[in-house]
């Protein structure tokens, strides 16, 4: 569910599981200020043709919620993505690394564009916008734990290998980040659940540390 068909889930009394998008409107209707989640959705690989771009990133740019994550999936293009977030004025805050973490990996070729290291440097900030009413909302990039991680370089061949995949069997729209990362993960043999795993975990650790600071 995102912002589009949320409010049709609740009239029709229907279930569905939430992306970010729909989590920050929820949570900011509970008043909650920050959560974790894995990583945002994006801009897909592609899009200057299939125009395919995540709503995360115009709700990052309208909910005022702290966002924490791993970055964007891997399967993404960040570079891109990136971009966006920077045209729509959504601070992009790169946590204990100067480069943007790439979901499963800790390293992406992209820098981040700030860089804060205290939780309560975080909590500071997002005061400060609200403050000057900026509106809008904060993504915190957490990388991964290095024990956890699947190093970028194997990573990229098995997000090529899931896209051929694909493109094979004509996947598109909603259904092409499902079946990306069920592929990626009969590709790593389960690896990428267990880094998945870990990287909520850790980024929930960050999330909670920032809730204690506001």
């Amino acid at each position: 569910l995102s912002r589009a068909d949320l409010g049709f889930a609740v009239a029709q009394e229907r279930t569905g599981g939430t992306t970010v998008a729909a989590t920050m409107i929820a949570a900011h209707m509970a008043g909650i200020k920050v959560f974790a989640t894995g990583g945002i959705g994006g801009v897909h690989k592609g899009a200057e043709k299939s125009f395919d771009i995540s709503a995360d990133l115009d709700e990052l740019a309208r909910t005022p919620v702290i966002v924490v994550s791993a970055g964007a999936k891997a399967i993404l293009d960040i570079e891109k993505t990136l971009e966006v977030l920077e045209t729509r004025g959504v601070p992009v805050i790169g946590h204990g690394s100067e480069t943007m973490p790439a979901f499963w990996s800790r390293q992406s070729p992209f820098r981040a564009p700030l860089t804060l290291q205290a939780p309560e440097d975080i909590a500071h900030f997002y005061r400060t916008r609200q403050a000057l009413g900026l509106g809008g909302g904060i993504l915190v990039a957490n990388p991964v734990p290095q024990n956890d991680e699947i190093p970028a370089d194997e990573m990229a061949g098995y997000i090529e290998a899931a896209q051929k995949a694909a493109q094979a069997q004509n996947v598109s729209g909603k259904a092409v980040t499902p079946f990306l990362l069920s592929k990626i993960l009969e590709l790593t043999g389960g690896r990428s659940l267990k880094t998945n795993i870990a990287l909520v975990e850790n980024n929930a650790r960050l999330a909670v540390e920032i809730a204690k600071a506001l």
